[in-house]
């Protein structure tokens, strides 16, 4: 397992528990995670200081044991204590006894699941890294937002007040601003004011320009949808072609030691060197890797349907599976969040310690080797 990664800075004043989400939902917004998803705070005061945060994939009993022994103040998990609806936390169920130990603690819980996974750079970029691949790109990307173009033609001693509007009701660019036609827009001209706004906020930023001036005549444009640098899953190259077999004892050595270690289908003599990846489970996206190029699919929790209907399709060729456990796969982003988090409140000027957990909550703790001969 690599080394703690660990950032130290001292500061006489705190940032409080709202500034440091404002940063991580910079970093991971929440607007990413799927409809499914639970992410955000789980627990805390927003107002109260935060000067350590301890970073987890799990938040498992033994974590928390880990934040409070620390003395952290907030606990930054992968994944969420509270997946599921629930109707209460007694401190008789395991989940409702976490809750209770941090509220206690004066500790606030924090989780960054699937928007953390599609980030860019997230969950699978982490993990595309330690491997060496690079010339990266998304999977299966996200879409980017629809977007609109507005183009309105305002009179020239209102265009800094229809700017202002417009910015206010969710224009996300403003300009350029050009003369119209009748001149140089002088008192009296016309100038060309164009707008590019989420289309979501379209309404708003119509009613934005006329309630500057009622009569402000204005076209809407649909600008053309495109991938985003966001998404489930990672593909590049390794520097050169290696074998499965060195390339999925490349991957049990940059991966943290579980119990499960690496499970390879394939020829071990085939030749790889275009790689997908996936952090954490990744069987839903089988058939992206069968049309994707990729040589190897690098992911957790492979179910066997999944799996043996992807190599039927490959016959003795490629794609290969390489499976490895859920928590390993995901370990390695941590560090890198860690470091974000910490340099990015350095530079708002409210410097946080952080702390990587290297507890291993990976929940198999041993495994039976099967017996060589026959199957009986």
């Amino acid at each position: 397992m690599a080394d703690i990664v660990r950032r130290v800075t001292t500061t006489a004043s705190h940032p409080t528990l709202a500034e440091v989400i404002s940063v991580l939902e910079q970093m991971y917004d929440p607007f990413w995670a799927r409809d499914w998803d639970a992410v955000g705070l789980v627990c805390g005061d927003p107002q109260a200081p935060v000067r350590r945060v301890l970073m987890a994939v799990d938040p498992a009993p033994t974590v928390v044991e880990e934040a409070l022994a620390w003395h952290a103040d907030l606990v930054l998990t992968h994944h969420p204590l509270l997946f599921r609806a629930v109707h209460g936390v007694p401190t008789s169920t395991p989940k409702g006894r976490i809750v209770h130990q941090l509220i206690r603690a004066n500790c606030a819980l924090y989780t960054a699941h699937t928007n953390a996974d599609v980030a860019a750079p997230g969950v699978s970029d982490a993990l595309a890294r330690v491997l060496g691949l690079t010339d990266l790109v998304p999977l299966s990307p996200d879409p980017t937002e629809p977007l609109d173009r507005i183009v309105a033609f305002a009179r020239s001693e209102i265009v800094g007040n229809v700017v202002d509007a417009v910015v206010t009701a969710g224009a996300t660019t403003a300009g350029p601003f050009r003369g119209g036609a009748d001149g140089d827009g002088g008192a009296g001209r016309e100038r060309r004011v164009e707008v590019v706004s989420p289309r979501a906020a379209r309404s708003g930023v119509v009613a934005a320009l006329q309630s500057v001036d009622p009569e402000i005549s204005h076209e809407v444009y649909e600008l053309a949808t495109s991938s985003s640098p966001r998404g489930i899953g990672r593909i590049g190259r390794l520097s050169a072609p290696t074998t499965l077999r060195e390339f999925a004892m490349l991957v049990a050595e940059a991966l943290p030691s579980t119990t499960q270690g690496v499970r390879v289908a394939g020829d071990p003599t085939a030749e790889v060197s275009r790689v997908a990846v996936c952090g954490g489970a990744g069987d839903s996206l089988l058939d992206t890797v069968r049309t994707s190029g990729a040589d190897v699919y690098v992911t957790a929790d492979l179910r066997h349907h999944p799996a043996f209907d992807l190599r039927e399709h490959g016959g003795d060729g490629p794609p290969y599976l390489v499976d490895v456990a859920h928590w390993a796969s995901e370990w390695p982003w941590l560090a890198g969040a860690a470091n974000r988090l910490a340099g990015a409140m350095e530079v708002a000027g409210s410097p946080i310690e952080v702390l990587v957990s290297v507890k291993c909550t990976d929940p198999w703790t041993f495994r039976v080797p099967s017996p060589g001969g026959v199957v009986r």
